[in-house]
């Protein structure tokens, strides 16, 4: 039995649209807030607050970057955003979470 191309190719392009709407969504302590798009030094984050938590999810494209220039505009990123200092981030390249201090 030989599948159809056309089908096939259907498939593929859903398979594909699954996983790119997924690249920019918050984690489920994050989501329903709404997200602040800023910049710091070249690298793009959405970044949404919680309580006394932010997280950053980086958008833009970069050249295998290390996580330890990330992390830093991650909270530099996440500190602008929320008003507050950033005491501890854990996370990947692509997604960061910040403890905060407001003090």
């Amino acid at each position: 039995m030989m599948i159809d191309t056309r089908i096939l190719t259907v498939l593929l392009c859903a398979l594909v649209m699954v996983f790119v709407t997924g690249c920019n969504m918050p984690s489920a302590h994050f989501s329903g807030l709404p997200a602040t798009a800023i910049t710091v030094d070249g690298s793009d984050f959405d970044v949404r607050v919680n309580a006394n938590q932010a997280e950053a999810i980086r958008t833009n494209m970069e050249y295998a970057p290390r996580f330890g220039p990330i992390r830093d505009r991650a909270a530099r990123a996440m500190a602008q955003v929320s008003g507050c200092e950033v005491t501890h981030v854990a996370g990947d390249q692509a997604l960061a979470v910040g403890k905060l201090d407001c003090g």
